[in-house]
Parts: structure tokens; sequence; C-alpha cells
């Protein structure tokens, strides 16, 4: 894949990244602020101290919410689509759409997916300050070994692919995916600092929400990007002479 084909789909790929994280925004808007208003009015009922907001409740969940989705949608169409280029061809003989899908899917899997069942989003009153740098430590160490399994996924399943067959490759390069994931999930340790007196309705819906806003927004992509990258993959020269190969191809009835 030479530069120019790079460059362009790196363009179309934070086009759809924009795209993407105005969807998520969306959802993050009607399905998530509400949850967190919910849990700041719990962190002020249950706190002592209440010092002056630098930027203010409504300031954050409409302009600075849309800022940070749009830029992170942005970069994450940006870094997605040099992963495509880098996949495209290395992981089937797949289309532009379905490699788009396929990377979509396997990024909200081992991106988001995997981290969040072991160290699940929680809203903003939940969590000891004191420990916000151990968090943080540990939920990126697990979205890198997440990453890194699911590479290592795919290139075992290749290899096994000639001796097994696909079925029986991709069966056993998923259970070497879960086997390592379960065992990550039982050594690394367990972050639990909900107060008992949260609710738990409160926190499955935020949980739900985070969980959907990342779902539209790797969705979103995959189904944006891989129209736009099939534009550029597929020119429409080409398309064209396949079309008039088919049309001198099919008899003509008198």
């Amino acid at each position: 894949m030479n530069s120019a084909t790079v460059r362009n789909l790196l363009v179309r790929g934070m086009l759809a990244g924009l795209a993407a994280g105005l969807l998520a925004l969306v959802v993050a808007y009607f399905l998530g602020e509400p949850r967190v208003d919910a849990a700041i009015s719990y962190e002020d009922a249950h706190s002592h101290e209440h010092g002056m907001e630098v930027v203010s409740r409504t300031m954050q969940s409409t302009a600075g919410l849309a800022t940070g989705v749009l830029v992170y949608g942005i970069a994450f169409g940006g870094i997605a689509a040099l992963a495509y280029c880098f996949a495209l061809g290395r992981i089937g003989r797949f289309g532009p759409r379905a490699s788009a899908l396929l990377l979509a899917a396997a990024g909200l899997i081992a991106v988001y997916v995997v981290p969040f069942l072991k160290y699940p989003a929680n809203p903003p009153s939940i969590g000891d300050p004191g420990t916000i740098g151990k968090r943080t430590t540990l939920y990126f160490l697990m979205v890198a070994l997440s990453v890194l399994l699911a590479v290592a996924t795919v290139i075992l399943g290749k290899r096994l692919a000639p001796r097994l067959g696909n079925w029986n490759a991709t069966l056993a390069a998923g259970a070497f995916f879960l086997l390592v994931v379960g065992l990550a999930y039982a050594f690394l340790p367990a972050v639990n600092e909900v107060p008992k007196d949260f609710s738990a309705t409160l926190l499955w819906q935020f949980r739900l929400a985070a969980l959907a806003v990342q779902a539209t927004l790797w969705t979103s992509f995959g189904l944006v990007f891989g129209l736009l990258a099939e534009r550029v993959l597929t020119p429409k020269g080409a398309e064209s002479s396949v079309t008039r190969a088919d049309a001198r191809a099919t008899p003509v009835a008198h």
C-alpha cells in the first residue's frame, strides 16, 4: 500500500471518527449525563466539602462533553485507520467494508470490553482520590494486555490454519485468548470502592450507558469508514470495468 493511499485512508478515518463521535455524543448526552448528575447529587449529599466549581456543570455536560468526545473521535479514527492499513490483507480475504467491520468489532472487544469486564466504569462520585493512580495504571495495563493478546491470537490462528483448518484454528486461537484473559482476571488485583449505600440501579445504568457509548462509537466507525475506504481502494474505473465485463458476458435475448 503506497503512501498516498495510506494518507487518503487516514483522512477518511478521521472523518469517520468525527461522524462516529457525533453519534456517540448523542448517546452520551441522553444516557450518560443524567446518571452523572445523579451520581454528583449523591456525592454532594454525602460530602462535607463544597468547593467552588472552576467549570460549571452545565458547561461540562454540553460544550465540555462535545469537545472531549469529538476530539477523541477524530484521534480514535486516525489511529484506527492506520491499524486498518496494517491489517488489510493480513486478516483474511475480506473486502474493505468487511475488514473495517471486523477491525471495529475486534477493537471494541480488545480495547474496551475485555478491560471493562475487569475494571468497569464508575460514576465520578465513586473511588478514593488516593488510589486514582493505581486504578489508572491497572486499567491501562489491562488494555495493553488485551490488545497484545488480540494480536497474538490472530497470529496464532493464521499459523495453525494450514494444519488444523480455518475453523479449528479459529477455535483454538479463541480458546487461547480466553484462557490468558481469564488468568489476567484472576491474578490482577481487583478494585471495588463502591460505597455500600450507593444505588446499585444507578451504578448498573451508568455502566450500561458507558458501554453503549463505546459500542456506538466503534460500530458507527466501522460502517462509515468501511464505505469511505471502499471508495479509495476500489476506484470507480475498476467498478465500471467490472460492470462492462459482466454486461458483455450476459447473453441478450432477441
